[in-house]
C-alpha cells in the first residue's frame, strides 16, 4: 500500500501486488491457515484499492475522459462483483469444496478488470489529464487507501461522496478488528 508516483503508477503497482498474491495462491498446495491468511491479505488489498478508485479515480474519469461516465459505471460494477465474492470467501472455510472454484472466479474477474483498466482506462486518463493532475490523484489515492476499510462491505454505497464520508469510519472499525484478531499480519 502506498507505492508512490502518479495515480496510474500507484494503481498498476497495486495490480502487480495482487497478481503476485494470486500466483502464491495458485502455487499453494492444500488448505488451512496459510491459505486463509493469504485470502485475508488479498481481501485487504482489493478492498482498499477499490475504495480509493471509487472515491477518486472514477470521478476523475467522469470529469476528464470523454465518455468516462459509462466507463466508470462499468468499473464500479466490476468492483461490486468482486466485493460480493470476497464477502463469500470471508465466510467460507478453506476446506470448503466451493473455495477453489470461487477463488478461480475471483482471480478471473480481477484479471479481466486489471486488463481493462490498463489497456483502456489508464491510457485515456493519461491523455486527458496533466502530469500534475495525475500526481495529485496519486496522492489522493494513497491517502484514501490508508483510511479505507479492510473488509468487504458490499451493501455500502459506492458513490464517491458517501464513500468519502463512510469509508474512514468503516476502515477504523475494520483495522481495530484486524488488530484484535491479528488478521493481515502474516
Amino acid at each position: 500500500m502506498g507505492h508512490g508516483g502518479n495515480v496510474i503508477d500507484e494503481l498498476m503497482a497495486d495490480h502487480r501486488e495482487v497478481e503476485e498474491m494470486f500466483a502464491r495462491i495458485q502455487a499453494m498446495p492444500g488448505t488451512g491457515q496459510e491459505l486463509r491468511d493469504l485470502i485475508d491479505e488479498i481481501t485487504i488489498e482489493l478492498v482498499r484499492h477499490s475504495v480509493a478508485e471509487e472515491q477518486y479515480l472514477y470521478p476523475a474519469v467522469r470529469e476528464h475522459v470523454q465518455g468516462g461516465g459509462p466507463m466508470a459505471d462499468k468499473e464500479i460494477e466490476d468492483h461490486s462483483r468482486v466485493e460480493k465474492m470476497l464477502k463469500q470467501l470471508e465466510k467460507m472455510d478453506t476446506g470448503d469444496a466451493q473455495m477453489s472454484p470461487l477463488l478461480q472466479q475471483l482471480m478471473d474477474e480481477v484479471a479481466a478488470h486489471v486488463q481493462d483498466e490498463e489497456s483502456n482506462l489508464f491510457p485515456m486518463l493519461r491523455t486527458a489529464c496533466t502530469p500534475q493532475q495525475l500526481d495529485d490523484l496519486g496522492d489522493k489515492i494513497r491517502r484514501a487507501k490508508a483510511m479505507a476499510p479492510t473488509r468487504p462491505h458490499p451493501a455500502a454505497p459506492s458513490s464517491p461522496t458517501a464513500s468519502k464520508l463512510l469509508a474512514p469510519g468503516a476502515g477504523l472499525v475494520d483495522r481495530a478488528r484486524d488488530f484484535v484478531t491479528g488478521r493481515g499480519k502474516s
